[in-house]
């Protein structure tokens, strides 16, 4: 394995447990902006512009896989082993109206299906968004839509780390 890929699995340990803790955001933020972005805080931030125009009020927007941890799930094997773009993105929409936008559900009405290669027909309503998304990454971009509830037993029962990306909150009722 070579040393900057061992360096990364060595460090996401300690980010595992405290997914919620400000400094371990700060530290997966930079990990995402430089495995994903090569770096380039302008195309983290016009990525996050596009991802908030499209998320409605009171729903938060988390990034979890291989991007968040530097290697892929159960293995060592770094982010984009196989070459730049290969590795994808795990988006998920939390909260708000977002699952009665899929109609593949791994839990039906609560956890969606991914939109991606695997679900094309996951979620018609934000195809656009993941084509959009995934030209911006320079990969494909999977998106998917869970309950608080289901968010909270993956973070808390099965520890997985995660960095939120944005959090809108509900509008003002008038």
């Amino acid at each position: 394995m070579p040393d900057e890929a061992r360096q990364e699995s060595d460090t996401t340990s300690d980010f595992q447990a405290n997914s919620s803790d400000p400094d371990s955001q700060r530290e997966i933020r930079e990990r995402v902006i430089r495995l994903v972005f090569a770096g380039d805080q302008r195309r983290f931030d016009e990525f996050l512009r596009v991802l908030s125009e499209a998320t409605p009020d009171g729903v938060e927007v988390i990034l979890r896989g291989s991007s968040v941890t530097g290697h892929k799930f159960g293995s060592d094997e770094p982010f984009d082993g196989d070459g730049p773009g290969t590795s994808d993105l795990d988006v998920t929409f939390v909260g708000g109206d977002m699952v009665s936008l899929f109609r593949d559900f791994h839990i039906p009405g609560i956890h969606s299906a991914p939109l991606s290669e695997a679900h094309p027909f996951a979620s018609h309503a934000l195809g656009p968004l993941r084509h959009r998304l995934s030209a911006m990454a320079q990969r494909a971009v999977n998106l998917q839509a869970t309950t608080s509830l289901v968010q909270y037993v993956r973070d808390v029962a099965m520890d997985q780390p995660y960095l939120v990306l944005l959090k809108k909150p509900k509008a003002e009722e008038p």
